[in-house]
């Protein structure tokens, strides 16, 4: 992806967030520079990659398979071991009319996913065979604003604005907006985008970068690089 376009889907994304009624925290605004003189104070935004996630899974169609995020918070992998402290994440996301997050579980993770606005969020959904792979013949149980729901291999679950979707570990998932864009809320248990997505093909998490231009805001990819 271009950072020239970065930019301008992180200008459009905060938009979308504010009609909504919702505002991002103040380190969503800073620039580069002013994360570099803060990045001590900011070591916990940094070390759980809180902010500004954009990626086509490094397929270079990003109108087609692609998703926008921001971390808000993001606890300990140690706490969740433990069992105690910060075992807890949240993220805004958008999906856009039609854009895919492809089919995808996690080993670790049990979340949440809300349609917070805009059209509906298509949830299409697999289980998973004894060892977590995914199975196109396996079907499972979720939980949709508490309510239990059994559902059949491939099923799509059609989640209009305040509607959401419980997902456990082995709970194999595909999303995208029906309709327009769509306001995405995550509620987790810790959140680990470098590990803990497991993906039926064979793609990558995050984008590969053509740095066109400075960027506005950093990735939370650029952190390594820039924030070292």
């Amino acid at each position: 992806m271009k950072r020239s376009t970065i930019n301008s889907i992180m200008a459009e994304a905060d938009d979308l967030i504010r009609k909504y009624g919702f505002v991002l925290p103040p380190f969503a605004y800073w620039t580069p520079e002013a994360f570099k003189s803060r990045k001590d104070t900011a070591r916990n935004v940094i070390n759980t990659r809180c902010g500004w996630d954009i990626t086509d899974y490094g397929a270079g169609e990003f109108d087609a398979m692609g998703l926008i995020l921001f971390t808000l918070r993001n606890g300990r992998l140690a706490d969740l071991q433990r069992g105690g402290g910060m075992c807890y994440a949240e993220k805004l996301l958008i999906s856009r009319q039609d854009q895919l997050s492809p089919m995808h579980t996690h080993a670790l993770k049990a979340e949440d996913i809300i349609n917070r606005g805009g059209a509906t969020l298509v949830v299409e959904l697999f289980g998973s065979d004894d060892q977590g792979r995914f199975a196109d013949d396996k079907g499972g149980t979720v939980y949709c604003d508490g309510i239990r729901r059994d559902y059949a291999p491939g099923e799509r679950l059609r989640l209009a604005p305040g509607e959401s979707v419980t997902l456990m570990p082995g709970d194999w998932h595909a999303f995208w907006g029906d309709g327009g864009d769509v306001l995405i809320g995550e509620v987790s248990t810790v959140n680990d985008d470098e590990t803990d997505n497991i993906f039926r093909e064979p793609i990558g998490r995050f984008a590969n970068i053509d740095e066109d231009e400075a960027p506005t805001h950093l990735l939370v990819s650029d952190y390594q690089t820039w924030l070292a």
